[in-house]
């Protein structure tokens, strides 16, 4: 399996099951929003930062293609498994929530995908150790 279709799919499920369970802790306390947004979006950041570090240290070839597909991957995947996910485990959310999940949500799970792991590639190939050199 190509790199960046793992990559895009784990990181598809892991924004489906954050924006679910976020969903579902919404539902149970409506005042958890203060905390509860960007507690949620630095999951899946961290993940992408983490993940993208990693390839920046390892030399992944063609690392920064390989986040950009895994990104526009990621981002329809997870907005159609969020749906899903909150329609199964949470409320009634149904169909009409899919074009909004297919397009600005998409858009925005691409950003939150593709700007952290660029940051990881960043400092992970910085802290990559040096090739020797034969002079």
């Amino acid at each position: 399996m190509k790199v960046w279709l793992v990559r895009g799919l784990v990181l598809a499920v892991v924004h489906a099951a954050v924006q679910t369970a976020q969903a579902w802790v919404r539902a149970g306390d409506p005042t958890a929003v203060g905390w509860l947004r960007p507690t949620a979006l630095s999951v899946l950041v961290a993940v992408a930062v983490v993940w993208g570090g990693i390839d920046g240290w390892r030399g992944l070839e063609g690392r920064g293609l390989a986040w950009f597909k895994a990104s526009l991957v990621a981002g329809p995947v997870g907005g159609v498994l969020g749906v899903i996910g909150q329609g199964v485990f949470v409320d009634d959310t149904g169909a009409e929530a899919l074009p909004v999940a297919i397009t600005g949500g998409a858009a925005f799970i691409a950003l939150l995908v593709l700007v952290p792991a660029a940051v990881g590639l960043l400092f992970g190939k910085m802290a990559r150790p040096a090739a020797p050199t034969n002079a």
